[in-house]
């Protein structure tokens, strides 16, 4: 119960009505006090009054007097004339004295809260004026013990009073909060695990109820993210079905399209001039087409698998990545050029990286030879401190509006005609795994550069 919500709302209300009630306790206890004193000088007014009205009293009535205002004595100054009117023996001697005529409340409470200290029975002078101007002042002397067994008693029933209202007080919060609060927050609970069973069936999404506005804004919050969330469910699943549908398309395709390159290598043979002049575009369609299976098999990979990270010599991998792109180039007037130093170790999965500089050397090599105007294809590497950088660039046209729009997206980032833009999908999720990042630095009418940024140390950039 004490780790739950209501729990503790019960027992921090009881300590805030104690704590409220200890505040007034001590103001009370030294009212008490006062009103104690007050009523004594009191009774000794009414008992100097009858000796007033009857001079001649004798010593067991006047013993009374005293013993019913429970004070020693009696001194009442009426007209500058101070006079004891009655008096006893006093056990001891006076320890002190209080006027309370001009008693402030600070004083009123350092007084009583010393007299409930101090547990030796004392005999004070209380001094105060007389009721309805009786005199210009009265006098009594008093023990101390009978009036702190009193304000003892009172604090008693002031705690005791105090903690019945701390309790009843607590229960009827609890009760409130319950009903009004806690409830609420349970049912919204209750929805939240309802809906994480299955957060696909949109008839699990919560209808806002709570009368309490801040509930009801999270009620409506909590509706608006779960409708979000179960129709981005629905979509990722209706695409991982077509993303499925499509692989395996692409994978029957592709053994098609295989089969189809083989005959064209027959028909390039024929002296036929119409079929000397179609081969060429034929072979290249398909070929196109074939590495567009490939490429879409190799982004349809339920995973794609994690690097296997070794220091290899990032200029090996470079001319690897360029040699078969020299040949494609052969005719179109591309040169290639190097600024790797012969040394440079980086960590990456020989493989992947072998992919992703394919993949961007392939593509600048496309663009130039799409252009037809020639140009450079440079691969350079830098070592920092933090990472090692990889830079591939080419003097081409730059890259088109949409494909700057849609880089990294498949089949939308594609840069020229027929180009399904998985190539660079492909290589940014590569280097994603590395910890790496794959960025577009520039790209204008004097060329293109991506940079490729794998780091040291711990892994992060």
């Amino acid at each position: 119960m004490f780790n739950s919500l209501s729990g503790r709302l019960v027992i921090l209300t009881i300590i805030f009505v104690m704590l409220a009630e200890v505040l007034i306790f001590v103001p009370s206890i030294a009212r008490f006090r006062e009103d104690y004193m007050l009523n004594r000088l009191e009774r000794a007014q009414i008992a100097s009054l009858a000796l007033l009205a009857d001079d001649m009293i004798d010593a067991e009535l006047e013993e009374e007097l005293l013993l019913n205002a429970e004070v020693f004595n009696v001194v009442l100054r009426r007209d500058e004339v101070r006079q004891l009117m009655l008096s006893s023996p006093m056990p001891r001697s006076i320890a002190a004295t209080y006027d309370m005529r001009d008693a402030t409340a600070l004083s009123l409470i350092g007084d009583a809260t010393r007299r409930l200290l101090r547990t030796e029975n004392e005999v004070i002078r209380v001094i105060g004026a007389p009721v309805r101007d009786a005199g210009l002042l009265i006098e009594i002397t008093m023990e101390t013990e009978p009036m702190r067994m009193a304000m003892l008693d009172y604090g008693v029933r002031i705690l005791i009073l105090s903690a019945v209202i701390s309790v009843v007080t607590a229960s009827l919060l609890f009760v409130a909060m319950r009903a009004l609060l806690l409830k609420p927050i349970k049912r919204v609970v209750g929805h939240m695990q309802r809906y994480a069973q299955a957060p696909e069936d949109a008839r699990r999404i919560i209808e806002p109820s709570a009368g309490v506005t801040e509930l009801r804004e999270a009620e409506v919050a909590l509706r608006t993210m779960q409708t979000d969330l179960t129709q981005a469910l629905k979509q990722k699943e209706r695409l991982a079905q077509l993303g499925s549908a499509v692989s395996k398309i692409s994978h029957d395709l592709r053994n098609i399209l295989t089969s189809a390159q083989l005959f064209t290598d027959r028909i390039e043979m024929s002296e036929d001039p119409t079929v000397k002049r179609m081969a060429p575009k034929l072979v290249g369609s398909i070929t196109r087409a074939v590495h567009l299976c490939e490429s879409t098999l190799a982004f349809g990979k339920a995973e794609e698998p994690g690097p296997t990270l070794t220091m290899v010599a990032l200029a090996e991998l470079v001319e690897d990545a360029l040699a078969g792109e020299r040949l494609a180039s052969a005719g179109h007037d591309i040169s290639f050029a190097v600024d790797v130093p012969a040394g440079l170790m980086v960590r990456a999965d020989p493989e992947q990286m072998y992919r992703v500089l394919s993949n961007l050397v392939r593509n600048a090599r496309q663009a130039l030879s799409t252009a037809g105007t020639g140009g450079e294809i440079g691969v350079r590497a830098l070592d920092t401190d933090r990472a090692w950088e990889i830079e591939v660039s080419d003097t081409g046209p730059g890259l088109p509006g949409k494909a700057q729009a849609h880089l990294f997206t498949p089949f939308q980032g594609g840069a020229r005609k027929g180009g399904s833009g998985l190539g660079l999908a492909i290589a940014a999720e590569l280097v994603k795994g590395h910890g790496g990042q794959l960025q577009l630095l520039r790209t204008d009418e004097t060329g293109t550069v991506f940079r490729i940024t794998l780091p040291k140390g711990d892994g992060t950039l």
